[in-house]
């Protein structure tokens, strides 16, 4: 029994693991790499294993940095299934139909701009045949992969669908129970519930996003924002909020629907300005019995959530553009939540260069993303070959983030009781060296840092 570890080793993005088992290979994420050029241009490299010899793949949630390699993989040979939970599913369909026509529509710009024919990564026909190969599960619901490796998927509260991963494997009258943590919500967070708690494991494969640092009180958060939006200056320009389609739009306009009178939101015209949010919007909808408490109870208050007379869907590319012709009194909302791609570049190159213009981060930005660049306060980006100046008020509001901070990591752990030894995944190493510190002092744990290529032996452990 080996777990060998690719993606996501000491950076955040490109989750990819390996469980090899009894002569069966199951993956654990296939996840695009995500950052400036250079750092996605590592994603046409090839695979470190033979993607004809896995036999099959376990999806720990729909974000692109765990699941936007599969149809990659399947373009390279993989023919196995694909188990998520039923949720993931379908997300996971919307993410990399959405991914796959950026790929080809970047592949057609790049060939127009140099004249030489490029390839997408992948196409729409091939993303289409990774959700073929998609197989739903619920919560909770204990299933065979491969033969002597059982799975059982458990809530994480990230993003709907989102998956702590349970895998029991055997070989050769051993038996080590792996957990891996996929991405953890923060405690307490609106609409979806906490991450379940697991009683015990051998060891545990976890993230470590935000394993540096401590959150700021979403309250405070919440308030910030609303402060932001009352403010007198909210009248002048217009207000971009940069998105992930799935988990952190359906948050914002969730806070919008909960705050509309208090914030006097009547005012401003909404813009959910992504089809793929829109699309995944329906899905949390349809999913409502994952909800939590309070999110039902709005849920059915209201018969739909959010509550936003005023928000208009923005699905075509000819609404998109006619935002751009606002000059004061628009939320915007759109995608990527980094930056890097999407409808929002379009908004931030018109609007940047006003000081009237407020840009609220409420995400993650990795390195090298043009919204790490916002985030380090540059003052001037370069976007579609212009350099454009940044008069514009950057908000980074971080009680949002759909990841849980150090102390909601630590309190996931803790409720191992045996306080099995900690693999740290998907975090910067700076962040994991500092959890790997407080982990150890809080709760007593034995904590590694691996690296891209690195093996671990299970029976050893």
């Amino acid at each position: 029994m080996q777990l060998e570890f690719f993606g996501a080793a000491g950076e955040v993005t490109g989750s990819c693991h390996i469980l090899r088992v009894g002569g069966k290979t199951v993956l654990l994420d296939c996840g695009l790499i995500q950052g400036g050029r250079s750092d996605e241009a590592r994603n046409a490299d090839p695979f470190p294993f033979d993607a004809r010899r896995i036999d099959a793949v376990v999806l720990s949630h729909a974000h692109l940095d765990h699941c936007g390699r599969l149809p990659l993989l399947v373009k390279r040979g993989f023919r196995g299934p694909v188990y998520a939970q039923e949720a993931s599913c379908e997300l996971a369909a919307i993410l990399l139909a959405d991914a796959a026509h950026l790929q080809e529509r970047d592949a057609e710009y790049r060939s127009r701009k140099s004249g030489k024919r490029v390839k997408p990564l992948y196409t729409l026909a091939e993303g289409e045949r990774v959700v073929r190969q998609m197989r739903g599960v619920k919560y909770r619901q204990v299933f065979e992969v491969v033969e002597g490796v059982r799975v059982r998927f458990r809530d994480a509260g990230h993003i709907l669908g989102s998956c702590a991963v349970e895998l029991w494997a055997q070989e050769q009258g051993l038996e080590r129970k792996l957990v891996f943590s996929g991405d953890l919500g923060q405690y307490d967070a609106p609409i979806l519930k906490d991450a379940e708690a697991i009683d015990r494991a051998d060891l545990v494969l976890m993230e470590s996003t935000y394993g540096g640092r401590l959150h700021r009180a979403r309250e405070d958060t919440i308030e910030e924002l609303g402060e932001i939006l009352t403010s007198a200056r909210s009248r002048q320009g217009n207000i971009l909020v940069p998105a992930f389609s799935i988990g952190r739009s359906q948050e914002i306009l969730y806070q919008l629907g909960k705050h509309y009178e208090a914030w006097d939101l009547g005012r401003f015209r909404i813009f959910l300005d992504s089809p793929m949010a829109i699309e995944a919007s329906r899905v949390y909808w349809e999913y409502s019995h994952l909800y939590d408490e309070e999110a039902t109870r709005l849920r059915f208050d209201h018969d739909g959530m959010p509550l936003l007379p005023n928000l208009q869907l923005s699905r075509a590319a000819e609404e998109s553009m006619a935002i751009n012709e606002i000059r004061s009194g628009a939320i915007v909302i759109a995608g990527s939540g980094m930056c890097n791609g999407g409808r929002i570049v379009h908004h931030l190159k018109h609007n940047l260069g006003r000081a009237e213009t407020q840009v609220l981060i409420t995400g993650y930005q990795a390195q090298g993303t043009l919204g790490r660049r916002l985030v380090d306060r540059d003052r001037t980006v370069h976007i579609h070959g212009q350099d454009i100046p940044v008069r514009a008020t950057v908000h980074t509001l971080g009680g949002l983030s759909a990841h849980g901070d150090q102390d909601d990591l630590a309190r996931w752990y803790e409720c191992m009781e045996n306080r099995p030894p900690v693999w740290l995944v998907h975090g910067e190493v700076e962040a994991q060296e500092a959890f790997k510190s407080y982990l150890g002092k809080r709760s007593g744990a034995t904590v590694h840092l691996p690296r891209p290529g690195d093996t671990l032996d299970l029976a050893s452990v």
